[in-house]
Protein backbone atom coordinates (compact mmCIF):
# COMPACT_ATOMS: atom_id res chain seq x y z
CA UNK A 1 0.00 0.00 0.00
CA UNK A 2 1.45 3.27 -1.05
CA UNK A 3 2.33 6.09 1.20
CA UNK A 4 -0.81 9.15 1.06
CA UNK A 5 1.68 12.15 2.33
CA UNK A 6 1.66 13.35 -0.94
CA UNK A 7 -1.91 13.21 -1.84
CA UNK A 8 -3.12 16.77 -3.69
CA UNK A 9 -7.21 16.37 -2.65
CA UNK A 10 -9.42 14.42 -1.80
CA UNK A 11 -13.08 14.25 -0.69
CA UNK A 12 -16.12 11.88 -0.97
CA UNK A 13 -19.23 13.49 -2.81
CA UNK A 14 -22.80 12.53 -3.77
CA UNK A 15 -22.88 12.39 -7.62
CA UNK A 16 -26.10 12.86 -10.17
CA UNK A 17 -25.84 10.39 -13.00
CA UNK A 18 -27.96 10.04 -15.83
CA UNK A 19 -30.38 7.18 -17.23
CA UNK A 20 -27.15 5.39 -18.75
CA UNK A 21 -25.45 5.64 -15.00
CA UNK A 22 -22.86 8.31 -16.23
CA UNK A 23 -22.03 10.90 -13.69
CA UNK A 24 -23.06 14.59 -14.86
CA UNK A 25 -22.30 16.54 -11.76
CA UNK A 26 -20.88 15.94 -7.72
CA UNK A 27 -21.57 17.61 -4.43
CA UNK A 28 -18.78 17.84 -2.24
CA UNK A 29 -19.73 19.27 1.16
CA UNK A 30 -16.13 18.76 2.69
CA UNK A 31 -12.83 18.46 0.17
CA UNK A 32 -9.90 18.22 1.63
CA UNK A 33 -6.25 20.02 0.24
CA UNK A 34 -3.35 18.20 1.07
CA UNK A 35 -5.27 15.56 3.76
CA UNK A 36 -3.05 13.93 6.18
CA UNK A 37 -1.88 10.27 5.47
CA UNK A 38 -3.80 8.71 8.92
CA UNK A 39 -6.91 10.61 7.77
CA UNK A 40 -7.07 9.29 4.33
CA UNK A 41 -5.64 5.77 4.95
CA UNK A 42 -8.55 4.39 6.58
CA UNK A 43 -11.02 5.05 3.49
CA UNK A 44 -8.34 4.36 0.70
CA UNK A 45 -7.65 0.61 2.47
CA UNK A 46 -12.08 0.40 2.54
CA UNK A 47 -11.64 1.53 -1.30
CA UNK A 48 -9.07 -0.60 -2.06
CA UNK A 49 -7.52 2.52 -3.66
CA UNK A 50 -3.81 1.84 -4.87
CA UNK A 51 -2.55 5.29 -6.38
CA UNK A 52 -2.78 7.58 -8.90
CA UNK A 53 -5.69 10.20 -9.71
CA UNK A 54 -9.24 8.26 -9.23
CA UNK A 55 -12.52 8.57 -8.77
CA UNK A 56 -14.19 4.99 -6.81
CA UNK A 57 -17.85 4.29 -6.64
CA UNK A 58 -18.90 3.62 -3.14
CA UNK A 59 -21.57 0.95 -1.92
CA UNK A 60 -24.04 1.33 0.70
CA UNK A 61 -21.87 -1.43 3.36
CA UNK A 62 -18.73 0.95 2.44
CA UNK A 63 -20.58 3.98 3.01
CA UNK A 64 -21.84 2.64 6.29
CA UNK A 65 -18.21 2.12 7.53
CA UNK A 66 -16.98 5.41 6.02
CA UNK A 67 -19.83 7.39 8.21
CA UNK A 68 -17.50 6.36 11.47
CA UNK A 69 -14.13 7.65 9.91
CA UNK A 70 -13.41 11.31 9.91
CA UNK A 71 -12.60 11.70 6.22
CA UNK A 72 -15.94 11.25 5.69
CA UNK A 73 -18.69 14.60 5.88
CA UNK A 74 -21.68 12.22 6.48
CA UNK A 75 -22.51 10.70 10.39
CA UNK A 76 -24.35 7.57 10.00
CA UNK A 77 -28.03 8.63 10.36
CA UNK A 78 -27.28 10.69 6.49
CA UNK A 79 -24.98 7.69 5.54
CA UNK A 80 -28.22 5.51 6.25
CA UNK A 81 -30.44 8.09 3.84
CA UNK A 82 -27.82 8.19 1.72
CA UNK A 83 -27.95 4.23 1.47
CA UNK A 84 -31.89 3.60 1.21
CA UNK A 85 -32.28 6.30 -0.95
CA UNK A 86 -29.39 4.46 -3.86
CA UNK A 87 -27.93 7.78 -4.28
CA UNK A 88 -24.62 7.54 -6.51
CA UNK A 89 -21.30 7.99 -4.08
CA UNK A 90 -18.01 8.48 -5.01
CA UNK A 91 -14.66 8.91 -3.54
CA UNK A 92 -12.42 11.18 -5.16
CA UNK A 93 -8.72 10.76 -4.57
CA UNK A 94 -6.16 13.26 -6.77
CA UNK A 95 -2.64 12.01 -5.91
CA UNK A 96 -1.22 14.57 -8.83
CA UNK A 97 -2.61 18.21 -10.09
CA UNK A 98 -2.92 17.13 -13.81
CA UNK A 99 -5.20 18.13 -16.01
CA UNK A 100 -8.97 16.59 -15.04
CA UNK A 101 -10.18 13.74 -16.87
CA UNK A 102 -13.54 12.82 -15.60
CA UNK A 103 -16.23 14.93 -14.09
CA UNK A 104 -15.60 13.98 -10.89
CA UNK A 105 -12.05 15.56 -10.36
CA UNK A 106 -13.49 18.53 -11.87
CA UNK A 107 -16.17 19.05 -9.61
CA UNK A 108 -13.81 18.76 -6.83
CA UNK A 109 -11.29 21.09 -7.97
CA UNK A 110 -14.41 23.68 -8.66
CA UNK A 111 -15.43 22.53 -5.04
CA UNK A 112 -11.58 23.44 -3.69
CA UNK A 113 -11.66 27.32 -5.43
CA UNK A 114 -15.31 27.95 -3.90
CA UNK A 115 -14.29 26.49 -0.49
CA UNK A 116 -10.98 28.98 -0.22
CA UNK A 117 -8.87 26.25 -0.42
CA UNK A 118 -6.93 26.97 -3.55
CA UNK A 119 -7.05 30.56 -5.21
CA UNK A 120 -7.48 30.88 -9.20
CA UNK A 121 -4.89 29.50 -11.05
CA UNK A 122 -3.49 27.27 -8.10
CA UNK A 123 -5.22 23.78 -9.66
CA UNK A 124 -4.87 22.42 -12.82
CA UNK A 125 -8.22 23.18 -14.47
CA UNK A 126 -6.96 22.53 -18.12
CA UNK A 127 -9.08 20.53 -20.53
CA UNK A 128 -12.32 21.07 -18.34
CA UNK A 129 -14.61 23.21 -19.97
CA UNK A 130 -14.78 20.13 -22.48
CA UNK A 131 -14.75 17.76 -20.13
CA UNK A 132 -18.18 19.05 -18.77
CA UNK A 133 -21.57 18.48 -20.22
CA UNK A 134 -24.18 20.97 -20.80
CA UNK A 135 -26.84 20.38 -17.90
CA UNK A 136 -30.33 21.39 -17.10
CA UNK A 137 -30.37 22.94 -13.30
CA UNK A 138 -33.91 22.56 -12.11
CA UNK A 139 -35.81 22.86 -8.84
CA UNK A 140 -35.74 19.32 -8.91
CA UNK A 141 -31.76 19.02 -9.33
CA UNK A 142 -29.51 18.24 -12.43
CA UNK A 143 -31.00 16.58 -15.36
CA UNK A 144 -29.07 15.30 -18.77
CA UNK A 145 -30.37 17.23 -21.29
CA UNK A 146 -31.42 14.00 -22.87
CA UNK A 147 -33.28 13.04 -20.08
CA UNK A 148 -35.05 16.52 -19.62
CA UNK A 149 -38.46 16.13 -22.57
CA UNK A 150 -39.04 12.60 -20.22
CA UNK A 151 -38.54 14.03 -16.94
CA UNK A 152 -40.87 17.44 -17.62
CA UNK A 153 -43.47 14.94 -19.35
CA UNK A 154 -43.30 12.84 -15.65
CA UNK A 155 -43.71 15.84 -13.55
CA UNK A 156 -46.70 17.31 -15.93
CA UNK A 157 -48.27 13.72 -15.29
CA UNK A 158 -48.21 13.79 -11.60
CA UNK A 159 -48.80 17.54 -11.31
CA UNK A 160 -46.30 18.94 -10.89
CA UNK A 161 -43.96 21.70 -12.48
CA UNK A 162 -40.12 21.41 -13.87
CA UNK A 163 -39.03 24.37 -13.45
CA UNK A 164 -35.61 24.85 -15.75
CA UNK A 165 -33.42 27.72 -13.87
CA UNK A 166 -30.51 27.66 -16.86
CA UNK A 167 -29.19 25.27 -18.94
CA UNK A 168 -25.09 25.54 -18.36
CA UNK A 169 -22.36 23.32 -17.98
CA UNK A 170 -21.62 25.61 -14.62
CA UNK A 171 -24.03 25.56 -11.91
CA UNK A 172 -24.28 28.23 -9.36
CA UNK A 173 -22.06 28.39 -6.71
CA UNK A 174 -24.53 28.99 -3.70
CA UNK A 175 -25.96 25.19 -4.74
CA UNK A 176 -22.88 23.83 -3.62
CA UNK A 177 -21.14 26.10 -0.97
CA UNK A 178 -21.97 29.60 0.47
CA UNK A 179 -18.42 30.49 1.90
CA UNK A 180 -18.60 32.79 5.46
CA UNK A 181 -18.95 37.06 5.06
CA UNK A 182 -20.32 37.15 1.75
CA UNK A 183 -22.68 38.91 0.52
CA UNK A 184 -24.80 37.85 -2.91
CA UNK A 185 -27.61 39.65 -4.15
CA UNK A 186 -28.18 37.26 -7.21
CA UNK A 187 -27.06 33.99 -6.67
CA UNK A 188 -27.29 32.73 -10.18
CA UNK A 189 -24.60 35.31 -11.35
CA UNK A 190 -21.73 33.53 -9.21
CA UNK A 191 -20.36 30.22 -10.55
CA UNK A 192 -19.13 27.39 -8.63
CA UNK A 193 -15.57 27.51 -9.25
CA UNK A 194 -15.49 31.30 -8.12
CA UNK A 195 -13.43 32.00 -4.97
CA UNK A 196 -15.46 35.00 -2.89
CA UNK A 197 -13.05 36.40 -0.82
CA UNK A 198 -14.55 37.41 2.90
CA UNK A 199 -16.00 40.55 2.77
CA UNK A 200 -17.05 40.71 -1.12
CA UNK A 201 -20.26 41.98 -2.13
CA UNK A 202 -21.92 41.12 -5.07
CA UNK A 203 -24.56 43.16 -6.75
CA UNK A 204 -27.74 42.15 -8.75
CA UNK A 205 -25.61 43.38 -12.32
CA UNK A 206 -21.78 41.47 -10.74
CA UNK A 207 -20.90 38.22 -11.93
CA UNK A 208 -17.96 35.94 -11.07
CA UNK A 209 -16.50 33.35 -13.40
CA UNK A 210 -14.95 29.93 -12.61
CA UNK A 211 -11.41 30.06 -11.62
CA UNK A 212 -11.85 33.84 -10.86
CA UNK A 213 -12.80 35.99 -7.65
CA UNK A 214 -11.70 38.49 -5.11
CA UNK A 215 -8.69 38.08 -3.20
CA UNK A 216 -11.10 39.94 0.24
CA UNK A 217 -13.27 42.94 0.93
CA UNK A 218 -14.49 44.01 -2.88
CA UNK A 219 -17.38 45.40 -4.39
CA UNK A 220 -18.47 43.59 -7.33
CA UNK A 221 -21.18 45.30 -9.85
CA UNK A 222 -19.84 43.95 -12.91
CA UNK A 223 -18.05 41.13 -14.70
CA UNK A 224 -15.35 39.08 -13.60
CA UNK A 225 -14.37 36.73 -16.48
CA UNK A 226 -12.80 33.57 -15.98
CA UNK A 227 -8.96 33.47 -14.70
CA UNK A 228 -9.21 37.33 -13.08
CA UNK A 229 -8.34 37.94 -9.75
CA UNK A 230 -9.27 40.68 -7.73
CA UNK A 231 -7.39 42.41 -5.14
CA UNK A 232 -8.64 43.14 -1.33
CA UNK A 233 -10.27 46.64 -0.78
CA UNK A 234 -11.14 47.19 -5.22
CA UNK A 235 -14.03 48.50 -6.51
CA UNK A 236 -16.31 47.18 -9.72
CA UNK A 237 -18.44 49.82 -10.98
CA UNK A 238 -22.03 48.71 -12.25
CA UNK A 239 -21.94 47.04 -16.14
CA UNK A 240 -17.91 47.12 -15.79
CA UNK A 241 -15.85 44.24 -17.57
CA UNK A 242 -12.34 42.38 -17.05
CA UNK A 243 -11.18 40.34 -20.20
CA UNK A 244 -10.99 37.33 -19.72
CA UNK A 245 -8.74 34.70 -21.45
CA UNK A 246 -11.39 31.89 -22.68
CA UNK A 247 -13.25 33.59 -25.89
CA UNK A 248 -10.29 35.41 -27.28
CA UNK A 249 -7.71 32.63 -27.47
CA UNK A 250 -4.76 35.32 -25.71
CA UNK A 251 -2.80 33.94 -22.79
CA UNK A 252 -2.13 37.07 -20.67
CA UNK A 253 -3.59 36.82 -17.16
CA UNK A 254 -5.83 39.48 -16.30
CA UNK A 255 -5.67 41.13 -12.71
CA UNK A 256 -6.68 43.63 -10.54
CA UNK A 257 -4.57 45.12 -7.67
CA UNK A 258 -5.83 46.45 -4.06
CA UNK A 259 -7.95 49.29 -3.60
CA UNK A 260 -8.71 50.00 -7.80
CA UNK A 261 -11.83 51.27 -8.94
CA UNK A 262 -13.00 50.02 -12.49
CA UNK A 263 -16.00 52.98 -13.35
CA UNK A 264 -19.32 52.09 -14.67
CA UNK A 265 -19.40 50.57 -18.07
CA UNK A 266 -15.45 50.61 -18.26
CA UNK A 267 -13.29 47.60 -18.91
CA UNK A 268 -9.84 46.41 -18.65
CA UNK A 269 -7.78 44.19 -20.86
CA UNK A 270 -4.50 44.31 -19.10
CA UNK A 271 -3.36 44.19 -15.40
CA UNK A 272 -4.11 46.87 -13.15
CA UNK A 273 -1.22 47.22 -10.18
CA UNK A 274 -2.70 48.56 -6.99
CA UNK A 275 -4.35 51.95 -6.28
CA UNK A 276 -5.42 52.38 -10.27
CA UNK A 277 -8.56 53.99 -11.24
CA UNK A 278 -10.55 53.78 -15.30
CA UNK A 279 -12.83 56.24 -15.76
CA UNK A 280 -16.36 55.22 -15.89
CA UNK A 281 -17.32 54.50 -19.41
CA UNK A 282 -13.58 53.84 -21.02
CA UNK A 283 -12.36 50.14 -21.59
CA UNK A 284 -8.22 49.98 -21.91
CA UNK A 285 -7.23 47.11 -23.63
CA UNK A 286 -3.36 46.00 -24.88
CA UNK A 287 -3.55 47.61 -27.86
CA UNK A 288 -5.05 50.94 -26.78
CA UNK A 289 -3.04 54.23 -27.49
CA UNK A 290 -1.99 56.16 -24.49
CA UNK A 291 -0.84 59.16 -24.32
CA UNK A 292 1.42 59.94 -20.74
CA UNK A 293 0.61 62.97 -18.96
CA UNK A 294 3.15 64.60 -16.28
CA UNK A 295 1.90 65.89 -13.15
CA UNK A 296 1.37 68.96 -14.99
CA UNK A 297 -1.11 67.81 -16.89
CA UNK A 298 1.89 67.56 -20.35
CA UNK A 299 2.17 64.74 -22.40
CA UNK A 300 5.80 62.90 -22.22
CA UNK A 301 5.19 60.03 -24.54
CA UNK A 302 2.57 57.51 -26.76
CA UNK A 303 2.42 53.98 -25.89
CA UNK A 304 0.60 51.21 -26.01
CA UNK A 305 -1.87 50.42 -22.44
CA UNK A 306 0.36 46.60 -22.68
CA UNK A 307 3.29 48.68 -21.34
CA UNK A 308 1.51 49.99 -18.57
CA UNK A 309 0.65 46.20 -17.77
CA UNK A 310 0.61 45.84 -13.43
CA UNK A 311 1.93 49.31 -12.66
CA UNK A 312 0.44 50.94 -9.71
CA UNK A 313 -0.78 54.62 -9.21
CA UNK A 314 -2.29 55.05 -12.52
CA UNK A 315 -5.67 57.14 -13.61
CA UNK A 316 -6.64 56.36 -16.90
CA UNK A 317 -9.28 58.96 -18.35
CA UNK A 318 -10.12 60.04 -22.07
CA UNK A 319 -9.90 63.38 -22.78
CA UNK A 320 -13.60 65.35 -23.21
CA UNK A 321 -12.30 67.28 -25.81
CA UNK A 322 -10.28 65.31 -28.16
CA UNK A 323 -10.96 61.87 -27.09
CA UNK A 324 -7.86 60.55 -26.30
CA UNK A 325 -7.04 58.00 -23.43
CA UNK A 326 -4.55 59.59 -21.28
CA UNK A 327 -2.96 58.36 -18.07
CA UNK A 328 -1.29 59.98 -15.40
CA UNK A 329 -0.44 59.07 -11.48
CA UNK A 330 -3.18 58.55 -9.35
CA UNK A 331 -3.00 60.29 -6.20
CA UNK A 332 -6.42 59.32 -4.61
CA UNK A 333 -6.97 56.04 -2.41
CA UNK A 334 -10.03 54.33 -3.32
CA UNK A 335 -11.90 53.40 0.19
CA UNK A 336 -14.57 50.91 0.67
CA UNK A 337 -17.73 52.11 2.96
CA UNK A 338 -17.20 49.11 6.08
CA UNK A 339 -20.62 48.37 7.05
CA UNK A 340 -21.82 47.65 3.26
CA UNK A 341 -18.61 45.01 3.72
CA UNK A 342 -18.98 43.53 7.31
CA UNK A 343 -21.06 40.60 6.83
CA UNK A 344 -22.36 38.30 8.96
Amino acid sequence: MMSFNSLHSFAIGIATTDTSGTIIEVYYPQPLLNPAAELIAPVANLMAYQSGNASLRINPDQLQQLSRESACPFDEQIATQLADGNKTLIACFIAEDRAPENIAEVYLKLHLLSHRLCKPHAVNLQGAFGILRNIAWTNQGAIAIEDLPQRQLQARASGQFLDVISVDKFPKMANYIVPAGVRIADTARVRLGAYVGEGTTVMHEGFINFNAGTEGTAMIEGRISAGVIIGEGSDLGGGCSTMGTLSGGGTAIISVGRDCLIGANAGIGIALGDRCIVEAGLYVTGGTKVTLLDNDGQQVDLIKARELSGKSDLLFRRNSQTGAVECKTNKTRIALNEELHSHN
